[in-house]
């Protein structure tokens, strides 16, 4: 290689001292021979004649690279005799031009023409421009076509070229591949995280399922794999992991005769060193002081030796940024963390600077942007007061109870510093609600079915805040085989107070049921306050009033006959719940207890006042994750009036989705002589199911029972039962229900399959 390399430098040593004598040469300014061939460069365009420099330019004089000498050793000795040019001097420039004009002349005497026959009749073609003095012409032409003129664009027709045979490119072929990791189960037995598995998630090989376009798609998908195996293990701690990866090919198999081989068989192979598993040595926390002193520390979940997991790092920083802003520091920052790794030891000191801000209360509220409403209802909403310590969970609160209200396009709640001091070493933030308004009109619509009841469709048209704040107007329609009504409803949300509801209702229906049929006319005023999905209250109330004009049809056993009597109805309302449960739309554990009375006056013919009472009872219990134990009691009474004293609509009546299941709607209780239901004084009613969940899916066996009775006080004899199966849809906003019941010890008349599709569980 060094005599290669001096070899080298000697050749351009020599160039170099031949270029420079030949420009000292041009300088002197030889004399020229007299002929000198012409070129012309359009047609020679790799011949070219250098020109002389001028003769007032003094080139520098060229040192030589090597010495004579060095120049001597490194080349070897050629004798004479085998070559006698090579001790021949260098002819001059003027003497190598001037023979090389003497042979173009002699080659210009000798040359022949195309029509000029030689030894065998042949001739020779003429170049192709015709010029036959070049010194280096044209290739001859030997097709005819080559010489042709082109034909004109227009009328040119281009045909595909066809092949004899179609060409293959083994990189295009589909092939099919299998996946083997070696060495990551010390890694993996280490670790909470199941890292094959992890592993196969994310695997770009195995989502292939082991086939592929090409070898470049496995190798690509190879090269990819290798890089996650590499994040997943140093997530783990092991950060000196070393993967590696090959293809390896297996024999190819032997094909049938005549048939071509089969490919040989792919093995995308990573091989795995996960080296060691790094641990935390020492944990610091660059912070100020807070209030009490230990709040970070103690909200802190790293511990020192155990493994440096990405997600427990993570984890625990997040849990920090989410702390403090609960603990009255708003404008609390966590730094860059900082790991320092020890390779000989496999420990890690692990550094993280934390700004916890100035501790902060709460000040006041304001409000910009597009608004749907002021600051002074949005303090309404709010549930924290002027003076209390700063807690991130009830902006939080906020900012859903602003959402919630559905006036919004976008909104938002932030803090805002004020350096007003609040004493006690901290200082009052303004909250800044940052208001869009959204659309306040929506249209709804909701259907469901019912054996006994048909099927009934609802629609609405909102307005959500004709009266601002939150003063909406309903108008609403029912669309049912046996039920027909509209409606309007005036109602203020957080009326005065958060989830307290004022409404005023008037509406008209229309009701042809077995049990009854009727045209009433109701207006009713009442105020709730209700349980939401944000805050799920453990005590509920409402109380209102109502007056209600109708017209029904009653069974008459006197005379044998449906007569139809006008009712005026006028009466109060009062309910009281309580709430143990985890959920308000889909609970798993807990109870509910509620209770309502009715105190009401009837005026039919004569005034007859009476009371209507009644206590449900519901509760939950989980066997297991996915499975829960269900039950629900029922029990009412009407007290101080008579059966017959009664509107046919304010009686009890049992079956149907939302109480005894297997049965039709009204079907339970005491019946007329053509077997419709009249109606009771009493009710009683149980229900229990089993719900197994899966995913967003869910299987239900339930077991109802139930009965009415014509006095006041429930006897609880002869109960019905009815038994079924349900399936269940779980979304965002509640479960879909669809439950068939059959009733046990079925009679005449009863149907022998009931089915209810609704939206939510059945209690």
């Amino acid at each position: 290689m060094r005599l290669l390399r001096a070899r080298r430098l000697l050749i351009a040593s020599a160039s170099a001292c031949c270029l420079a004598w030949a420009t000292t040469a041009a300088a002197q300014q030889v004399e020229p021979p007299p002929v000198q061939p012409t070129v012309e460069p359009a047609s020679n365009p790799s011949i070219a004649v250098p020109s002389p420099p001028p003769s007032d330019i003094q080139l520098p004089e060229v040192a030589p690279i090597i010495e004579d000498e060095e120049f001597e050793k490194a080349i070897p000795p050629i004798a004479a005799e085998d070559d006698p040019e090579l001790d021949q001097p260098l002819e001059s420039i003027a003497d190598f031009e001037k023979r090389q004009t003497t042979e173009a002349a002699k080659a210009d005497d000798t040359t022949v023409d195309a029509a000029t026959p030689v030894a065998g009749g042949a001739a020779i073609p003429a170049l192709a421009d015709g010029d036959n003095a070049e010194l280096i012409g044209d290739a001859p032409i030997s097709d005819s076509e080559l010489a042709a003129p082109l034909p004109p664009l227009e009328s040119f027709n281009v045909e595909p070229v066809e092949f004899a045979e179609a060409e293959t490119d083994r990189e295009n072929v589909s092939v099919a591949y299998t996946v083997q990791v070696n060495g990551l189960v010390p890694a993996d037995d280490s670790t909470d995280v199941d890292l094959a598995d992890l592993f196969g998630d994310l695997s770009a090989l195995y989502d292939g399922d082991g086939k592929a376009e090409n070898a470049a798609m496995v190798r690509a998908r190879l090269t990819a794999d290798g890089e996650l195996m590499q994040r997943i293990l140093a997530s783990e701690g092991y950060y000196d992991a070393v993967v590696d990866t090959r293809i390896d090919r297996g024999e190819r198999e032997e094909g049938q005769e005549g048939q071509p081989r089969p490919r040989r068989p792919i093995t995308t192979v990573i091989d795995v060193k996960p080296g060691t598993q790094y641990k935390l040595a020492e944990i610091i926390l660059k912070a100020d002081p807070t209030v009490p002193l230990t709040l970070i520390a103690d909200n802190f979940p790293l511990s020192v030796g155990e493994p440096i997991v990405a997600q427990r790092v993570q984890g625990a920083e997040a849990a920090i940024a989410l702390k403090l802003p609960e603990e009255g520091y708003p404008f609390a920052e966590v730094g860059q963390r900082d790991i320092l790794l020890d390779s000989a030891t496999g420990d890690g000191v692990y550094t993280l600077p934390v700004k916890i801000g100035q501790r902060s209360r709460f000040g006041g509220i304001e409000t910009t942007g597009e608004l749907a409403f002021d600051a002074e209802h949005v303090n309404v909403l709010a549930r924290f007061k002027r003076g209390d310590l700063y807690d991130s969970r009830k902006v939080d609160d906020l900012r859903q109870a602003l959402v919630a209200t559905g006036l919004f396009a976008t909104v938002a709640a932030e803090p805002q510093p004020t350096g007003e001091s609040a004493g006690d070493d901290t200082e009052y933030v303004t909250m800044l609600v940052t208001q869009q308004a959204g659309p306040p009109r929506t249209l709804a619509a909701s259907a469901g079915y019912g054996t006994g009841e048909g099927i009934r469709l609802e629609g609405s048209w909102t307005h959500r805040n004709l009266l601002p704040p939150e003063g909406a107007l309903i108008f609403r329609g029912v669309l049912g085989t046996q039920e027909q009504g509209i409606g309007a409803t005036l109602r203020r949300s957080n009326a005065g107070r958060r989830d307290r509801t004022f409404e005023i209702v008037t509406e008209a229906t229309r009701s042809d049921y077995n049990a009854f049929n009727a045209i009433t006319g109701r207006v009713a005023a009442r105020v709730s306050f209700d349980s939401t999905p944000i805050w799920q209250k453990k005590f509920t109330y409402a109380y209102g009033v109502e007056l209600i004009a109708t017209s029904e049809d009653d069974y008459d056993f006197v005379r044998a006959e449906r007569n139809r009597d006008f009712y005026t109805i006028f009466g109060l309302t009062g309910q009281v719940g309580m709430d143990r449960t985890d959920s308000l739309l889909d609970p798993t554990k807990g109870f509910r207890v509620t209770a309502l009375i009715q105190p009401e006056g009837s005026l039919a013919g004569r005034f007859s006042p009476y009371a209507r009472a009644r206590l449900d009872l519901s509760g939950y219990y989980p066997v297991a994750d996915n499975i829960v134990l269900a039950g629900r009691v029922r029990a009412g009474s009407i007290l101080g009036a008579a059966r017959e004293r009664l509107a046919p609509s304010r009686r009890f009546y049992a079956g149907g989705g939302g109480s005894v299941r297997g049965f039709g709607y009204q079907e339970l209780g005491p019946k007329d002589p053509d077997l419709d239901p009249i109606g009771g004084r009493s009710v009683a009613e149980a229900a229990f199911e089993g719900r197994y969940r899966f995913g967003n899916f869910g299987v239900v066996g339930f077991v109802d029972a139930g009965q009415v009775y014509r006095g006041s006080t429930p006897t609880f004899s002869n109960l019905r039962f009815g038994a079924g199966i349900g399936a269940r849809y779980y979304t965002n906003f509640g479960p879909i229900r669809l439950d068939v019941a059959t009733p046990i010890g079925r009679k005449p008349g009863e149907a022998l399959v009931s089915v209810y599709v609704s939206i939510g569980q059945a209690f």
